[in-house]
């Protein structure tokens, strides 16, 4: 058996200026936005540069009790993590666009690690995983 995470959604407060975060800011990758006008909604999909797994589905709340959670899907905990195969690069780069980091980064035994925050205000790990790491390993 096989199978795979495909999306996971984030909930925001505005299509247009999630897929500007996301592609500007995050470099990210815009793979899909499809109007579906029967829940007249659309259909957006960011990735991170050269990734092959997870995307991300960017679901505008719909509803009051959505929108609460806008910025805080996991109640304050770091949400998502981007790894990246130059973590320096990166994070100077996302210094330069303005990201807010809320911890430096540091060494860890997995590999280097800051936390920053999305335009909403969820939190992310970026991170660079060490070679020996199961997951870099799985990822080659």
């Amino acid at each position: 058996m096989k199978q795979s995470i495909i999306h996971i959604a984030l909930v925001v407060r505005d299509y247009d200026e999630a897929i500007d975060f996301y592609t500007k800011k995050l470099n990210f990758e815009l793979i899909e936005d499809t109007y579906q006008p029967e829940q007249d909604k659309r259909w957006v999909v960011v990735s991170p540069p050269g990734s092959s797994g997870t995307t991300i589905l960017l679901a505008r709340a719909s509803k009051p009790i959505q929108k609460e959670f806008i910025g805080n899907q996991a109640g304050g905990r770091v949400f998502l993590f981007l790894n990246s195969d130059d973590f320096w690069r990166d994070y100077n780069d996302m210094i330069s666009k303005g990201i807010e980091f809320v911890r430096e980064p540091k060494e860890a035994d997995y590999g280097t690690v800051a936390v920053f925050k999305d335009l909403y205000g969820n939190l992310w790990d970026l991170l660079e995983l060490k070679a020996d790491h199961p997951l870099a390993k799985r990822n080659k």
